[in-house]
């Protein structure tokens, strides 16, 4: 019969100890990586599919252009956040109406969703039906404003790691105030607003823009919401308001 001594059990228990955080950690961190793989491709098949779709054609030369210069950008930020900022990074996969606990947000967020949609759509019917005409210098410079908006949003997240994708409060969360937070409260919506913008030109069509103004109306709702929010739940943020002076645009609001 064999014995168990419990020399053997204690080291056993430890080891245990040492290796099951790690390996929860790392099925996390598969996890993590599979839902964001997941999530960017099916962000990526679904607006070609929108755009080639409502286009009637492949040979819709601004889509391509667009859809790479989005998708690079896209890679570079969240490759960063996977390796310095995973909690974030899962709070941004997580985005959505349905991720929203006040119903307001809910109703702003499924109305933002549409018309990020019909962009797209727009846009791709613009393409079709030849209502509209973008220079290919308008498109090439509006592409490059694309990647500026990024720049912008990359920033940020790499300035604020509480940049959730929806409005709450983390218990060891601070006011920030360095970086673009030191020109506008909002500076990642202010990103979004030239990356909406500019998506419409960079895919060769004004008729868009209107979907774009649309949809920046809807994260201005959001915004004041969110002001409210942080001015009732965030120490300092008060203070931070009356220190930075503009929302969105700098010298205008």
């Amino acid at each position: 019969m064999q014995t168990f001594h419990p020399e053997a059990h204690k080291a056993l228990k430890d080891l245990r100890q040492k290796t099951e955080p790690r390996l929860t950690s790392a099925f996390k961190m598969n996890q993590l990586l599979s839902k964001t793989i997941t999530g960017f491709f099916t962000l990526m098949i679904a607006l070609a599919l929108v755009l080639f779709v409502s286009a009637g054609t492949l040979a819709y030369w601004q889509a391509w252009v667009y859809l790479a210069v989005f998708a690079l950008c896209v890679i570079i930020i969240t490759a960063y956040l996977f390796k310095y900022d995973q909690r974030l990074l899962a709070s941004r996969v997580s985005a959505g109406p349905t991720a929203e606990v006040e119903k307001s947000q809910k109703v702003i967020q499924s109305l933002a969703s549409l018309f990020f949609i019909g962009l797209f759509v727009v846009a791709g019917l613009d393409f079709r039906f030849h209502w509209s005409t973008v220079s290919l210098g308008l498109v090439v410079l509006a592409n490059g404003f694309v990647i500026i908006s990024f720049v912008i949003i990359f920033l940020v997240f790499k300035e604020n790691s509480y940049t959730s994708a929806i409005i709450e409060i983390a218990d060891e969360q601070r006011v920030i105030t360095t970086g673009p937070y030191r020109i506008v409260r909002h500076p990642m919506y202010a990103g979004a607003f030239l990356l909406l913008i500019f998506s419409a030109l960079a895919l060769g069509s004004w008729v868009a823009v209107p979907c774009a103004v649309c949809l920046m109306l809807s994260i201005v709702l959001r915004l004041i919401e969110e002001e409210k929010f942080l001015s009732s739940h965030l120490a300092g943020y008060d203070a931070y308001r009356a220190q930075v002076r503009y929302r969105l645009i700098p010298y205008l609001w």
